[in-house]
């Protein structure tokens, strides 16, 4: 396998924190991101490292949004990563990526996820990421155009990019103990190397899939929030998007590999949950049937819709 360029994927992520807030702070149009800076010395800590870690609450639009930069390194490979790769037990990596999640405050702004990553042991070395959408009041055409970006993301590597990182979208970011889905999908692609017989390919393809997906996150989300960003809501809409936040945390502690991985390898705890709502209702069944109804189809039965060539219809 071909050796990583390690240090060009941390500049490029460096780069891609620094214009994802600045257009953050641009949309919310009030408060700016809190920079948090942190570091690990290596000795006698099995992890090490650093990152940066940009966080921004309490604003115009966004009650919270998190923008994580983290570049560590370990003695061995936690036990998420070598579930996959047994051979590389005991292995040190190094682990870098950028993460973030954001949380508007008005409920019809859908929650959204990004990760660009890259874990390289050695000279054997796996991208990974994504973006997905979380809405809790959702319109058919805020899925059709986050799903053409996506598309467009992905139309450089070929047609079979596009409906096989949906398609694992789908199967990742999914409740199994509730059969829902987490949102309505977007990308993600894991374990991305030379070595794989269909979506795989040399380093300098990977690490472009890589920054296309990374790169068009904006494009996706932003329209989206000045789309919605106005409609006027009330106390029913905020007890429904409480509600719903709180699958959103359910799946992030149960499921989520990346807060698994952090977990188990003696990550950052604040900047490893800095995805949790800033806010969560929890009631034994949902306080709004005719919401359910709106919004589990999305969840459910219509998972395996092709939005990017779809008619939209708000």
């Amino acid at each position: 396998m071909s050796a990583p360029d390690v240090e060009a994927v941390k500049e490029y992520l460096e780069g891609l924190q620094r214009r994802i807030c600045r257009a953050l702070e641009t949309e919310d149009g009030g408060k700016r991101f809190l920079d948090d800076p942190w570091t690990r010395p290596q000795s006698p800590a099995e992890l090490w490292g650093g990152g940066l870690t940009s966080i921004l609450e309490g604003g115009n639009v966004f009650e919270r949004a998190g923008v994580a930069l983290s570049d560590v390194r370990g003695s061995a490979l936690p036990a998420a990563a070598t579930a996959r790769h047994p051979d590389l037990a005991g292995r040190e990596f190094r682990a870098l990526g950028v993460s973030l999640v954001i949380h508007p405050l008005n409920p019809y702004v859908p929650t959204s996820h990004m990760n660009v990553r890259l874990l390289a042991a050695g000279n054997t070395w796996w991208f990974g990421g994504g973006f997905d959408l979380t809405p809790f009041l959702p319109f058919e055409s805020d899925a059709i155009h986050w799903h053409r970006v996506a598309e467009a993301a992905c139309a450089p590597f070929g047609e079979k990019f596009y409906p096989a990182l949906r398609q694992t979208c789908d199967e990742y970011f999914l409740l199994k103990h509730r059969g829902e889905g987490r949102g309505v999908g977007g990308l993600f692609f894991d374990d991305l190397n030379e070595s794989l017989p269909t979506l795989g390919g040399p380093w300098a393809d990977c690490f472009a899939l890589q920054r296309s997906v990374g790169d068009r996150y904006l494009e996706a989300y932003l329209p989206i929030v000045a789309r919605r960003r106005t409609q006027s809501y009330g106390e029913r809409e905020r007890r429904y998007q409480l509600y719903r936040r709180g699958r959103y945390v359910e799946f992030n502690l149960v499921q989520d590999r990346g807060t698994i991985f952090g977990l188990q390898s003696g990550g950052r705890i604040d900047s490893i949950l800095m995805s949790m709502p800033p806010a969560v209702g929890w009631s034994y069944r949902s306080p709004d049937a005719e919401y359910d109804a709106r919004l589990l189809p999305y969840l459910t039965e219509r998972r395996g819709f092709p939005w990017a060539t779809s008619t939209a219809n708000d």
